[in-house]
């Protein structure tokens, strides 16, 4: 669709260069030039991929317009900056360093990719996570269990508290059907950790206050003007402590992936300075 529209909007603008690139020496295997300054060219397919897809065709023509003038403008720029800024040792080393960083940057990556699996076990999470509990520490407090919001006029109310406070399983189905008919707000979470902060959010109070009482109680009941609040909670993980690996299971991966892919990296540079001596292509003077 983009290419289509663009089409007869860059053949018009570029005809004269088009017709010109057909006779000069520059080979733009297959590419159509839409643009060129100091022999520097701007393509249609270039163009094509920056195009914002819906415009119509005014929309479309100024878009190309201000597109291929920033191009020239930053060619031109860079050209005036090649010529007035000396070709000195400082400038070259800068560059070469640069284009180093880049091949090595690839180079890794590819082998990375070659060479490490995809997937941890999770054998290696779980023991990675238990050798490295003081990097996964909880910034705030964790919690499971389940929350229900009610209005104060549902029936059953004391039925919901004994159902909520049980846990069982008899409980929780009880619950279910319950909530889905006369509940205005029901999350239950007895298998995902969730921060303490957001469920108390949604309670009336002050929240320090509230997350003081969860200390003492895992059981609490708030009421408003129009509503019903019912928390239980069935496991707690302090802020400050070692976070539950289900919690932290997408960081502990990353780390340790991370983790050995810079071993991994290491281990091949050493066997590549270990060949070199031993082949004597290193030289101390």
């Amino acid at each position: 669709m983009t290419t289509i529209a663009l089409r007869p909007i860059a053949l018009l603008l570029a005809l004269p260069l088009v017709l010109a690139a057909c006779r000069d020496e520059y080979d733009h295997r297959g590419r159509t030039p839409i643009a060129e300054t100091g022999g520097h060219f701007l393509y249609q397919e270039e163009l094509a991929t920056v195009l914002p897809a819906g415009l119509g065709a005014d929309d479309s023509i100024a878009f190309v317009h201000r597109f291929i003038r920033s191009w020239a403008e930053e060619i031109l720029l860079y050209e005036r900056a090649r010529r007035n800024i000396p070709d000195d040792d400082e400038l070259n080393e800068l560059v070469e360093n640069y284009r180093r960083a880049l091949i090595m940057h690839a180079y890794r990556q590819e082998l990375i990719h070659q060479k490490l699996p995809d997937e941890l076990s999770d054998e290696e999470i779980q023991a990675y996570y238990d050798a490295n509990l003081q990097l996964f520490t909880a910034d705030r407090t964790l919690v499971r269990g389940l929350f229900i919001k009610l209005p104060l006029t549902a029936p059953d109310i004391n039925k919901v508290r004994r159902w909520y406070s049980a846990g069982t399983q008899d409980a929780i189905d009880r619950l279910e059907k319950y909530q889905m008919q006369n509940a205005v707000g029901y999350e239950y979470f007895y298998d995902n950790w969730r921060p303490l902060s957001e469920l108390l959010a949604r309670m009336p109070g002050d929240r320090d206050e509230l997350e003081a009482r969860t200390l003492t109680t895992r059981n609490i009941e708030l009421k408003d003007d129009e509503y019903i609040y019912l928390l239980s909670l069935t496991d707690y993980c302090p802020a400050g402590q070692a976070a539950p690996i289900d919690y932290v299971r997408p960081q502990v991966i990353e780390t340790l992936s991370n983790v050995k892919q810079v071993e991994y990296i290491a281990r091949v540079k050493a066997d590549l300075y270990d060949r070199a001596v031993a082949k004597g292509n290193i030289k101390y003077y």
